[in-house]
């Protein structure tokens, strides 16, 4: 059963809704309640989950759950493409994130629905819970999520609430003509969805089965999670849980287009789980990014101030600045193209790795091979995946140090010809496919001011010296 839209609580909006208002966008913004019994599973006699993730698991049980997915659509039928991207939203940090407005989004017209499936999402951690139920009692107080292991089913029952063959009664689309859905995951949420490929996707419809047209695993290690007694109540944070490495492949017969989409951070921990591109899958690695950028961080912090109505730590000056919105964005692109029978996405050059499993790193220890984006290609400074600091945020942030004034002064003379060597930069990156032509004049701006930033940097360690 369906409620919405729904409104009113404590606070007055949805948690971690964004922070424009859609309607300037041309969207409506609406959130709405799912009740049901999901279907849990567990592995079929005999089967086993290892390496090869042709896995096979059968229904187990059911449990009653009430959740919520809020919904970012096209006001205008006439500039919605068809497409609805259905976001497992992410629990690590003990409350949910998301992010569904980024411009392939809002300009190219698809319908975002950012689904809580995971009972973190709802209840929050045991210490501290800052999951729906506790932020807005008012509003969510009567959501309930028993166990991580409803997850899979429910991300599947969000999907055909919004997909083509709905229930209108209370139609979450506004009346859309949707054509395909696609899956779509981040981080801890990718290695949820990991699992749904491998061993939900090939099941029939009438257990859960061929939800979605497609598949995208974002900032994904390479495994996937368990499909019964699979809630993880630890706060990865408070335990300082160490990066995974991969154990499992995507299923090379899965009969649905799968893309994943990683930095730097993730390829390291996908190295001993690689596979080879196919006419269903494809993997990008973007050079020089790591899971978590400044951008995303300042994005984050702003969310959380106005949601939880206090200042988190400002994000260090140190971590990583390639932001990763615009990888995110070309990969939409090309996938949805692709799960409307067109050409799939371009391949893309895995980043290069020693015998050691070590990254191949230039003179400027920026990592050679994989996709390039143009701060990877016109460099002002060293970004990577490399940890500044060993918790378990640090580890996610990477790091940036500016190159000094010798090195800028070599590499492009001053700013204007930084900025001509950027803009080469980014068009190699359009012609590559990994980023889109509207991104290049926003990405232009920043790196003159990322410019004067290493200038700066540099200005005050030379007088720090003197």
């Amino acid at each position: 059963m369906i409620q919405g839209p729904v409104e009113g609580g404590r606070h007055g909006w949805a948690f971690n809704r964004p922070l424009i208002d859609l309607a300037t966008k041309g969207f409506v913004e609406a959130e709405f309640f799912l009740t049901g019994e999901a279907t849990t599973y567990a592995a079929a006699p005999g089967a086993e989950f290892g390496r090869d993730g042709r896995w096979r698991a059968e229904p187990k049980g059911k449990v009653p759950f009430k959740t919520r997915f809020l919904v970012y659509r096209p006001a205008d039928p006439a500039k919605f493409n068809g497409t609805v991207v259905v976001c497992w939203n992410n629990v690590t940090a003990g409350y949910e994130l998301f992010f569904g407005e980024g411009p392939e989004v809002l300009d190219e017209g698809y319908a975002y629905v950012c689904a809580t499936v995971q009972r973190v999402g709802v209840h929050g951690f045991a210490e501290n819970p800052q999951g729906l139920s506790a932020w807005d009692p008012e509003r969510y107080g009567e959501l309930s999520i028993p166990s991580d292991d409803a997850s899979y089913d429910i991300f599947s029952q969000v999907a055909r609430a919004v997909g083509p063959d709905r229930d209108r009664t209370v139609d979450p689309m506004g009346g859309l003509d949707v054509k395909k859905v696609i899956g779509l995951g981040a981080s801890q949420s990718a290695g949820r969805l990991a699992t749904y490929i491998n061993a939900v996707h090939p099941l029939p419809p009438e257990q859960g089965g061929h939800a979605f047209d497609g598949y995208m695993l974002q900032i994904y290690f390479g495994s996937g999670t368990l499909i019964e007694a699979s809630d993880r109540p630890v706060n990865p944070a408070a335990a300082n849980i160490r990066l995974p490495r991969g154990q499992n492949l995507i299923r090379e017969d899965l009969d649905a287009p799968a893309m994943i989409v990683n930095t730097e951070l993730e390829a390291i921990s996908c190295v001993p789980v690689r596979q080879a591109d196919t006419d269903r899958f494809r993997t990008w690695e973007a050079a020089a990014l790591t899971h978590v950028s400044h951008q995303a961080q300042l994005t984050r912090n702003e969310k959380y101030r106005r949601d939880f109505g206090a200042a988190p730590p400002a994000p260090s000056e140190q971590m990583n600045r390639i932001y990763l919105q615009p990888f995110y964005d070309a990969a939409l692109h090309h996938l949805n193209r692709w799960v409307k029978g067109g050409a799939p996405p371009p391949r893309q050059p895995p980043i290069d790795f020693t015998s050691e499993g070590e990254v191949v790193r230039d003179r400027h220890g920026i990592a050679t091979g994989g996709a390039r984006l143009p701060q990877a290609d016109a460099p002002v400074a060293m970004n990577s995946s490399t940890p500044v600091s060993d918790d378990f945020a640090g580890r996610l942030r990477g790091s940036n140090k500016p190159f000094d004034a010798a090195t800028l002064d070599a590499l492009y003379g001053d700013e204007a010809g930084y900025l001509a060597r950027f803009r080469a930069a980014a068009a190699a990156a359009v012609e590559a496919g990994v980023m889109m032509a509207r991104d290049v004049e926003p990405a232009v701006a920043e790196a003159g001011r990322e410019y004067r930033r290493a200038r700066e940097m540099a200005g005050r360690e030379t007088a720090d010296a003197g």
